[in-house]
């Protein structure tokens, strides 16, 4: 298996906090301007895309090397010489 295979869990929170066209964000203070507080929202948004963008990375890696690793199984098993004499007698 690979170490960079993050638990099935975490696939599931990749959506995790985003709701219906905009991302939760917790009640503000009021001490604050609303630019300090949008800027705050909005680099919470940005590290928790990151960490999507990263957990996307890892799972398409790991498809990448399980669908390499079927090739390579198929071929050890005659797959691709079979599919050419199959082609090979359709063009006769």
């Amino acid at each position: 298996m690979n170490p960079r295979r993050e638990p099935r869990g975490g696939r599931s929170a990749l959506f995790d906090g985003i709701e219906e066209g905009g991302i939760r964000v917790a009640a503000s203070s009021s001490s604050y301007t609303s630019h300090e507080i949008n800027e705050h929202e909005n680099e919470r948004a940005l590290e928790g895309l990151q960490d999507r963008v990263i957990l996307l990375k890892r799972l398409s890696g790991d498809i990448n090397e399980e669908v390499d690793a079927h090739n390579r199984m198929l071929d050890r098993m005659g797959f691709v010489e079979l599919i050419d004499s199959i082609e090979e007698k359709e063009n006769e």
